[in-house]
């Protein structure tokens, strides 16, 4: 029989997992967590550089990929509003943060992410919360009538009055991330939409541009798709086996998924600097007794300045006056509508995110209980839904976490 002492369990100590943990001990619920490397938040810790991108500054919903029902993501992330968490961070945990103005991206001001995994885990502690590290759990057995939640675990079978699914999805394996949670979830019955590796980095093979490797500036790529186009703009650099940087991560999905899709390779185009073809073709024709090595050098980092003089087969030592119309318009086209040529991508070994993940029509969006399973809440990576580089996939996981939290403690 359940009893009255049978903890909520929630399994996956990262981002989703310990908001849910800390919500769920709310109301003094008592709450067991689960986790299966030896100290949980290895995501938080590494995001950012070691500094932790807690939050943007700004979000929608049209910002976020799922291969579900847009509205129901709206109404989950209307669940807990961006201005909330931030007062959560600063005012519950007690962790300013600050804008990181070029960016748009919010750091705690220590600039540490232990603070903001110690923060929470300290939090979870004092609402009551148990924390078991280096317990990994292999199968959910779920609750018949009175009978409740079993857990198989490497320390044993563990009782729960309800469970919270929080396990990660498959991006960044090192961190304990390797889809345990997934296959649990399809084992109960749900529907998993194909998962891929998001906002990760591409490769060129050969590596066409490895000489230029460590080169980084600021980019806008768009993307044809259909009868319209995926645009963004950020850092972009260049790496020994492709590219990199925000822009290049948040236009990736689309390159994987034409792989798997077996289509046709996604075309994605690159725009070096703010100045459009019709600026860049004036900026030739008017440049005077100019020259166009040194034009190019003035707005772009000197060794792709140089290549894409290369590749358009235009002399850098050429007059600015003398260029013939062909060798404009070959400029034109590398500056502002440059075809990147890519082959494949880094995987799930340096994926941010995992893309696809639990259908979002199986789960309540205002609790995240399963539609399927009464009692089972599932948050995080592992719902079918992802946002770009910024700070939205945390903004994901804290108001993913906290209504499955929250849901799991009202579960009777």
């Amino acid at each position: 029989m359940s009893g009255p002492g049978d903890p909520i369990a929630v399994v996956g100590a990262g981002a989703a997992g310990t908001m849910a943990a800390i919500f769920a001990a709310k109301d003094g619920r008592p709450v067991l967590l689960l986790e299966s490397t030896g100290n949980g938040g290895r995501k938080i810790v590494i995001s950012g550089g070691g500094r932790c991108n807690v939050l943007p500054s700004r979000a929608s919903a049209a910002q976020f990929v799922t291969a579900s029902s847009r509205n129901t993501l709206r109404k989950i992330l209307l669940s807990w509003p961006l201005a909330e968490q931030r007062r959560f961070f600063e005012e519950t945990l007690g962790i300013p943060l600050a804008l990181e103005e070029e960016t748009g991206k919010l750091f705690p001001v220590s600039n540490r992410s232990r603070e903001v995994r110690d923060g929470l885990y300290d939090l979870a502690r004092r609402r009551g919360v148990e924390i078991a590290f280096s317990t990994r759990v292999s199968a959910l057995k779920p609750r018949a009538g009175d009978r409740p939640w079993r857990l198989e675990t490497s320390g044993g079978e563990i009782r729960a009055a309800s469970v919270v699914l929080a396990t990660g999805g498959l991006s960044v394996p090192a961190s304990g991330s390797e889809g345990a949670g997934l296959r649990i979830a399809e084992r109960l019955g749900h529907t998993i939409h194909a998962t891929y590796p998001a906002l990760t980095p591409l490769v060129c093979d050969p590596p066409r541009h490895a000489h230029l490797a460590g080169v980084s500036l600021s980019a806008r790529i768009d993307a044809p798709l259909g009868r319209g186009r995926f645009s963004t703009s950020g850092g972009f650099l260049f790496t020994h086996r492709g590219y990199s940087g925000p822009a290049v991560l948040d236009v990736s999905h689309l390159a994987v998924r034409s792989l798997q899709d077996g289509a046709r390779p996604q075309e994605i185009f690159v725009r070096w600097t703010e100045a459009s073809a019709e600026e860049w073709d004036r900026r030739l024709r008017d440049g005077g007794a100019g020259v166009v090595g040194p034009l190019l050098r003035r707005h772009l980092p000197d060794r792709l300045a140089d290549q894409l003089l290369l590749e358009a087969s235009v002399d850098p030592a050429r007059a600015l006056a003398e260029l013939r119309r062909e060798e404009r318009a070959a400029l034109v086209a590398v500056l502002a509508r440059y075809p990147l040529p890519w082959t494949g991508d880094e995987g799930y070994k340096k994926a941010e995110v995992t893309g696809g993940g639990v259908a979002l029509s199986e789960v309540d969006p205002r609790t995240l209980e399963s539609r399927l399973r009464p009692g089972l809440y599932l948050c995080g990576e592992m719902l079918d839904a992802f946002g770009p580089i910024g700070g939205y996939n945390f903004l994901w996981a804290w108001a993913t976490g906290r209504a499955a939290g929250l849901g799991a403690s009202r579960c009777e």
